[in-house]
This record gives structure tokens, C-alpha cells and sequence, in this order.
């Protein structure tokens, strides 16, 4: 019903910024949660960020903090994640997840109905 693509990652310096992007289509109106995790090699896929529908519900990693912040577009069926400061940490495959019909906290896997494929992010010292 919903399909999610993210887009945006690449290689970028200690220091630098980059913005993903993830592109919903299908259903999208019946989702309440967005959110992105990120994975590094050998660790386990960890929360970033989430987002409700109505542009509340907004909650950070502690470890972004400060540094990262998420949005969204409803119109163009679009989130947002400004990330700045990036650090070598930082470095994972970055995922969009989204949740349908009703809403949740939006911090934890296991509540999300549909995933992205992922997009790199790599920064270097």
C-alpha cells in the first residue's frame, strides 16, 4: 500500500551537512508516524528521528540532538532530514519508516508498517 524511498546520503567531512529525503507513494494518507533509523555495520538498527502527520509528535535521538532535524511535507508525500555537525558516528545506512492508520510514538522498530531500502551516509574524520 505504501512504498518509501530515501535519497540524499552520500560522503561528506566532519563538520558538513547533508539532507535526506524520503519519497512516499501508494497510501499515503492512511499513515499517522514517520520516522528514521539508521545501521551501522555490525550494530543494531537504532532510532533517529519521528515525525506524526501533523507535523507534532516530533521526538530526537539524544545522540542528533541538536544536530539533526526532521520534517515533513504532506503536499509533495515527503520527510525531511536536515542532518548538520555530522560526525564519524554518524556513519550508517539511514532508513524511512512510516506507520499507517494509527499514530504512535514513533520511536521503536517495531511499531512501523513499512521501511525504505536505505540510503549511505558516510562521513569522514
Amino acid at each position: 500500500q505504501v512504498q518509501l524511498v530515501e535519497s540524499g546520503g552520500g560522503l561528506v567531512q566532519a563538520g558538513g551537512s547533508l539532507r535526506l529525503s524520503c519519497a512516499a507513494s501508494g497510501r499515503t494518507f492512511s499513515l499517522t508516524t514517520m520516522g528514521w533509523f539508521r545501521q551501522a555495520p555490525g550494530k543494531e538498527r537504532e532510532f533517529v528521528a519521528t515525525i506524526s502527520r501533523s507535523g507534532g509528535g516530533i521526538s530526537y535521538a539524544d545522540s542528533v540532538k541538536g544536530r539533526f532535524t526532521v520534517s515533513g511535507d504532506n503536499a509533495k508525500n515527503t520527510m525531511y532530514l536536515q542532518m548538520n555537525s555530522l560526525k564519524p558516528e554518524d556513519t550508517a545506512v539511514y532508513y524511512c519508516a512510516a506507520r499507517r492508520t494509527t499514530y504512535s510514538g514513533g520511536r521503536t522498530r517495531e511499531e512501523y508498517n513499512y521501511w525504505g531500502q536505505g540510503t549511505q551516509v558516510t562521513v569522514s574524520s
